[in-house]
């Protein structure tokens, strides 16, 4: 493993403010997105329906009592352990400022928010980099013993990598922070290796976001599991109200019976139309495509000579997708792709064959 030691602001950095919205933005929005990690067929009917019944209530201020009491049930936890955001990045942001930290260390290739924040704050990163001889598999040995915020991602943004619950939990230590963004855990069928929930490991704050599955990235909810010290701590933190009535209507429809029943058989969907995308990608083994694995999450990513030509050529002919070389730890040989339905896959598969030509 390529352990690096903290590091400032690079300037001729990775974009780390860079995210897969900006492929399908301006000229990009009448394209086929394979850009954005969150469903294309959400939010479901239901869900609109439930969320637009809130629009009543928009004069009284938000109470997210009822909706933090059904997260806590949700994962069998009291109420002093869930604290509500306004999406997994506002819990970023948190945690960055809220939290007294000497020596954070994010491990990468991961969601570049959280260092983004840390950043922000003042805050000098130091980096792990997961290597691709490796499977991008995560070694707790290579995490600095001093770091006292980890942060990593479970499944990964954008690898795809599927860690081992007892692998993650080896990072927590006394006096060090852990947190696991599980912000895709959701997409992986009977949520395993999942932590959330765990209260057996020091230190662990899990985040979760219930934008990707549901559709909801307009709307931004997620939230934090943790200590109730460490609640306390980032709810201080955070301004009055900064939950929306309609995102706590929608956090407690997501976190109920149906709910979870539509989303475990969402998650089963989405591996077997992940198996059917990456079955297709192995067909172009043949001109250098790769593809990072095995992959668990609802996207995947995916090696390739001159990545940077084939997307704008993959734009050309109708498709968005997510350049790789602003993750730290990835080059310009990289793509992330979502997962979607067969018929779009398909479609993607030909326009990718006609990229590859010479």
């Amino acid at each position: 493993m390529d352990t690096h030691t903290p590091m400032h602001t690079d300037p001729g950095g990775p974009d780390l403010r860079h995210h897969g919205d900006a492929e399908v933005r301006d000229d990009g929005s009448a394209l086929v997105d394979l850009a954005v990690n969150v469903r294309v067929d959400t939010p479901p009917a239901w869900l609109r329906e439930h969320v637009a019944g809130s629009l009543g209530s928009l004069a009284a201020y938000p109470d997210g009592r009822a909706a933090r009491a059904a997260v806590a049930a949700r994962h069998g936890l009291p109420v002093e352990r869930v604290l509500l955001t306004a999406g997994a990045a506002e819990a970023f942001v948190l945690l960055a400022r809220a939290l007294k930290v000497r020596r954070p260390v994010v491990v990468h290739p991961q969601f570049t928010e959280p260092e983004a924040a840390l950043r922000d704050a003042g805050h000098t990163v130091g980096r792990v980099l997961l290597r691709e001889a490796d499977g991008f598999r995560l070694d707790p040995a290579a995490v600095p013993e001093d770091a006292d915020l980890v942060v990593v991602g479970n499944p990964t943004n954008p690898t795809s990598v599927l860690h081992p619950a007892d692998t993650v939990a080896e990072l927590a230590r006394p006096g060090r922070t852990l947190v696991v963004d599980e912000a895709f855990m959701d997409a992986v069928p009977g949520e395993r290796e999942a932590l959330a929930g765990r209260t057996d490991v020091p230190g662990l704050v899990v985040l979760r976001s219930l934008t990707k599955t549901w559709g909801l990235a307009g709307l931004r909810i997620g939230y934090v599991l943790a200590d109730p010290e460490t609640v306390a701590d980032l709810e201080r933190a955070q301004p009055l109200w900064p939950v929306s009535t309609p995102a706590l209507a929608a956090a407690e429809a997501c976190v109920a019976p149906r709910a979870l029943a539509e989303a475990a058989h969402a998650a089963h969907r989405v591996a077997a139309d992940r198996a059917h995308l990456v079955a297709g990608l192995g067909r172009f083994a043949p001109a250098g495509v790769r593809v990072a694995g095995p992959a668990e999450g609802p996207f995947v990513l995916v090696g390739l000579p001159d990545a940077a030509t084939v997307r704008h050529r993959l734009r050309d002919l109708g498709y968005a997708v997510r350049r790789g070389d602003t993750f730290p730890g990835l080059g310009g040989e990289w793509l992330r792709l979502a997962v979607r339905d067969r018929t779009t896959t398909d479609g993607f598969l030909s326009a990718l064959g006609r990229a590859l030509a010479p």
